[in-house]
């Protein structure tokens, strides 16, 4: 029996009414998405759509050059679906710069997260300049094990989807009408050529929604989990190793007390 529950009938309109607080609260016009042609940033403009209209939602694809053709292809295709507005903007131009502007020596990682801030700066000019909120696409699978970058793609205003874990997300995508091509493909970050999440992650998201509802939702033990779901504990040490190391993400900035 999966620790994962079923998305219930209300689930989408609870998120839309969400999102529809959010905007008001705030005075916003709307808001604006980072089009990524996955499901994550899919089901978020449906949900958008849904909670305001197509002529709130304003969509932004920010390719670059390790970006899959096909992912730009099914942005194009949901957002033509749904009726909103567009803007492509390449983003290699902002952080080849870095190149010219940063003297120390780059490694890989902080080279793939230049990606990602990037595209935080992309969706808040945007934002600022049209009174907009910039609309997350994280789930709670990727938020809890901090697979995304800080200050970058978890540089939002608001995670919609945040509270679903990634098999939950597949299924309200599903009752949402996301076309199954974006449903069904691997999901990736296109950070680097080949790059898949799960192959990032070195693990199944089905089996890390498990080990992460059991872990945190539950409080089972190493032992319980590795008993229930019959993986390896290293496996499960090494998930727990991710949610501890990823709680300093989403906190705010730490100020010393002085009294």
């Amino acid at each position: 029996m999966s620790c994962v529950e079923e998305v219930g009938p209300g689930t989408a309109e609870k998120i839309q009414d969400f999102i529809s607080e959010k905007v008001s609260e705030s005075g916003s016009d709307g808001v604006v998405i980072g089009l990524s042609g996955g499901i994550d940033s899919s089901t978020v403009a449906c949900l958008a759509v849904n909670a305001l209209g197509p002529e709130r939602v304003l969509g932004i694809l920010m390719p670059s050059a390790t970006t899959p053709p096909e992912d730009t292809e099914h942005a194009s295709l949901l957002a033509e679906k749904l009726g909103i507005e567009t803007e492509t903007i390449e983003i290699d131009p902002i952080t080849d710069a870095f190149n010219d502007l940063c003297g120390h020596q780059t490694t890989g990682m902080a080279a793939a997260n230049l990606k990602p801030r990037a595209r935080m700066m992309v969706l808040y000019y945007h934002a600022n300049s049209l009174n907009l909120l910039v609309a997350g696409t994280g789930n709670r699978t990727e938020l809890l094990v901090g697979y995304f970058t800080k200050y970058g793609d978890g540089g939002v205003d608001m995670l919609p989807i945040g509270c679903l874990y990634k098999k939950q997300v597949r299924m309200l995508a599903e009752g949402l009408g996301v076309p199954p091509e974006i449903i069904d493909k691997a999901p990736t970050a296109g950070l680097w050529p080949g790059q898949t999440d799960e192959g990032e992650l070195g693990i199944e998201y089905d089996v890390l929604d498990e080990i992460l509802c059991l872990l945190v939702d539950h409080g089972y033990s190493t032992d319980e989990i590795t008993s229930r779901l019959g993986i390896d504990a290293g496996e499960v040490e090494r998930i727990g190793r991710m949610v501890e190391a990823a709680r300093h993400k989403l906190m705010p900035p730490e100020i010393p007390k002085l009294r």
